[in-house]
């Protein structure tokens, strides 16, 4: 690195400690490709890798005392930083949670392409194939899809916790899923 470009980290460090907000912007503008693009290394979502990219903004934004110029480049820091954030979103639960609940639209979606027509939910059988399913994912469909429940909602009216409203959701469209394939 030339002196130059040291002077420029130097002058950034500096700028980020003192809470300047064109030092946050230079940050953000000059150092956010780069970091998104790690971030998709690890999470293919581009929405939940925005997120993830916004979280370590405001974290290196945060903890930038923490940096130390004597162990490495401010930008090897940010890597550091930006890859922690990512697996940490990979092994949270309401990540796993998310991509293992399916939404019905797309279940839905997909049989309308089959039958390249405007069906009901009665003509197509769906409501019947649902009252073929277990009680227990009978009525986490019924609350949430013909009702509107939200997730928690259903928990309490069916006095069960907020995972296993999920889970019976979940297992219930791949078991509808399978009736309709």
């Amino acid at each position: 690195m030339t002196g130059n470009n040291l002077n420029i980290e130097e002058n950034l460090v500096a700028s980020l400690k003192r809470q300047e907000n064109d030092a946050f912007k230079h940050l953000y503008m000059h150092y956010r490709g780069a970091l998104y693009n790690l971030i998709l290394q690890y999470i293919k979502d581009p929405e939940i890798a925005n997120d993830v990219l916004q979280d370590v903004v405001i974290t290196i934004w945060k903890q930038i005392d923490k940096y130390d110029a004597s162990k490495g480049k401010l930008f090897t820091w940010m890597v550091k930083l930006t890859r922690n954030a990512a697996i940490n979103k990979l092994r949270s639960k309401v990540f796993k949670s998310e991509a293992k609940n399916e939404n019905l639209e797309i279940y839905v979606d997909t049989i309308d392409e089959k039958n390249q027509g405007t069906n009901t939910i009665n003509q197509i059988g769906l409501r019947q194939q649902v009252n073929n399913l277990r009680k227990e994912y009978t009525d986490v469909i019924e609350l949430s899809y013909y009702n509107g429940f939200t997730h928690e909602e259903i928990a309490k009216v069916l006095n069960i916790p907020l995972g296993t409203v999920k889970t019976r959701l979940r297992n219930a469209l791949v078991e509808l899923r399978k009736q309709f394939v």
